[in-house]
Protein backbone atom coordinates (compact mmCIF):
# COMPACT_ATOMS: atom_id res chain seq x y z
CA UNK A 1 0.00 0.00 0.00
CA UNK A 2 3.12 2.46 1.19
CA UNK A 3 4.17 2.13 -2.73
CA UNK A 4 1.21 2.78 -4.75
CA UNK A 5 0.48 6.23 -2.24
CA UNK A 6 4.33 7.00 -3.01
CA UNK A 7 3.60 6.05 -7.00
CA UNK A 8 0.33 8.93 -6.69
CA UNK A 9 1.72 11.02 -4.86
CA UNK A 10 4.97 11.14 -7.14
CA UNK A 11 2.42 11.36 -10.04
CA UNK A 12 0.52 13.80 -8.19
CA UNK A 13 3.70 16.22 -7.45
CA UNK A 14 4.28 15.88 -11.27
CA UNK A 15 1.34 16.94 -12.66
CA UNK A 16 1.25 19.91 -10.73
CA UNK A 17 4.45 20.98 -11.63
CA UNK A 18 3.92 20.61 -15.29
CA UNK A 19 0.61 22.57 -14.97
CA UNK A 20 2.38 25.38 -13.21
CA UNK A 21 5.25 25.50 -15.52
CA UNK A 22 7.97 24.97 -12.61
CA UNK A 23 9.10 21.58 -15.21
CA UNK A 24 9.93 24.14 -18.07
CA UNK A 25 13.28 25.88 -16.10
CA UNK A 26 14.10 21.96 -14.93
CA UNK A 27 14.18 20.80 -18.69
CA UNK A 28 15.71 24.71 -19.92
CA UNK A 29 18.80 23.76 -17.30
CA UNK A 30 19.21 20.12 -18.75
CA UNK A 31 19.07 21.16 -22.04
CA UNK A 32 21.95 24.21 -21.49
CA UNK A 33 23.96 21.73 -19.68
CA UNK A 34 23.63 18.81 -22.45
CA UNK A 35 23.49 21.52 -25.56
CA UNK A 36 25.94 24.70 -24.10
CA UNK A 37 27.88 23.16 -21.07
CA UNK A 38 29.71 27.04 -20.71
CA UNK A 39 27.25 28.92 -20.59
CA UNK A 40 25.40 29.77 -17.30
CA UNK A 41 21.80 29.19 -17.29
CA UNK A 42 19.54 32.79 -16.23
CA UNK A 43 18.30 32.84 -13.28
CA UNK A 44 14.19 31.59 -12.38
CA UNK A 45 12.71 35.13 -12.77
CA UNK A 46 14.97 35.49 -15.69
CA UNK A 47 13.88 32.29 -17.34
CA UNK A 48 9.81 33.06 -16.51
CA UNK A 49 10.87 37.21 -17.93
CA UNK A 50 12.40 35.78 -20.70
CA UNK A 51 8.91 32.77 -21.06
CA UNK A 52 6.54 35.71 -20.77
CA UNK A 53 8.16 38.12 -23.24
CA UNK A 54 8.41 35.69 -25.96
CA UNK A 55 4.68 34.42 -25.29
CA UNK A 56 3.23 38.17 -25.50
CA UNK A 57 5.30 38.81 -28.93
CA UNK A 58 4.05 35.33 -30.45
CA UNK A 59 0.47 34.84 -29.46
CA UNK A 60 -0.50 31.71 -30.05
CA UNK A 61 -4.38 32.24 -29.86
CA UNK A 62 -6.76 32.72 -33.36
CA UNK A 63 -7.55 36.82 -32.69
CA UNK A 64 -5.68 38.74 -30.14
CA UNK A 65 -6.32 42.48 -29.68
Amino acid sequence: MADLTRRVWRAIVWYLREVSGEARYDRYVEHLRAEHPGRAPMSVREFNDARDEYERLHPTGCCCC
